[in-house]
């Protein structure tokens, strides 16, 4: 065992680890140590304590063995500062990501404040095909360029996609509820002309609707753009939670 899995294992709790295990049902039990979110801030100190050479070691030898090491990854890609250092720990990180709950944590203030630069890479990985890849483009997209950087052309290369993969076509999904939040005159254009596929044009109207901030007239009138699939094009992973996919807990969108 390395020293910094000793040091997540300080903070297990094999019940959340159970609880966790059931959110994402695409990894066995096994690799699970139930660290609960607020302990990495401890833990972050802990490791800093350790000789250099073990933290590189960490960042570096991939894959990992246990989930909540990739969460602690994602932690200190977070807080690099350096916007090229920053950018090449997560390239190498990324074929590694290998469920939702660790690309959803990336979310590093120097990739935001250089997102200009950042843009042509999503766009290379939303064309990837590994799923998981494809989420962080899109993620980072939806958190990054819905505000005063929009363009129009941003929604077009996720509008494209056409995935078997359930987190790929829930995070379309998320990105396009969120868009007809914070950018409704383009974003339901793309509803009207039914550029998505089914499952997801249908999912990103269920999501919008929960949100409050989207009105009573414009739920009203993206209810009528519902479309009867033909097939599913997406299932939810099985596991716990009555097989609700933990993308159904973490998009309702405020």
């Amino acid at each position: 065992m390395t020293q910094i899995q000793k040091i997540l294992f300080k903070y297990q709790d094999t019940k959340y680890a159970d609880f966790s295990a059931k959110l994402v049902p695409t990894l066995p039990r096994e690799a699970f140590i139930g660290v609960r979110s607020p302990s990495y801030k401890n833990i972050i100190r802990e490791i800093k304590e350790l000789p250099p050479a073990e933290l590189e070691s960490f960042l570096t030898n991939l894959p990992h063995k246990y989930h909540e090491e990739n969460c602690l990854q994602i932690a200190l890609i977070n807080k690099i500062k350096n916007y090229d250092e920053c950018l090449s720990s997560l390239e190498n990180f990324l074929p590694y990501i290998n469920s939702w709950a660790v690309s959803d944590g990336l979310n590093p203030p120097v990739l935001k404040k250089n997102r200009q630069l950042l843009l042509p890479k999503l766009q290379l990985w939303i064309r990837s095909d590994k799923p998981f890849t494809q989420r962080v483009g899109m993620l980072l997209l939806m958190k990054y360029f819905l505000d005063d950087d929009f363009k129009s052309e941003y929604l077009e290369l996720p509008a494209q996609i056409r995935s078997k993969e359930y987190y790929v076509n829930m995070m379309t999904a998320w990105l396009f509820a969120e868009a007809l939040v914070k950018q409704w005159d383009t974003a339901i254009t793309f509803i009207q002309n039914k550029k998505l596929d089914v499952w997801t044009h249908n999912k990103a109207i269920q999501k919008a609707c929960e949100s409050f901030r989207i009105s009573d007239e414009h739920k009203k009138y993206l209810k009528t753009f519902r479309m009867r699939a033909q097939r599913k094009t997406a299932c939810a992973p099985q596991g716990g939670l009555n097989n609700v996919g933990a993308c159904d807990l973490e998009y309702r969108l405020p």
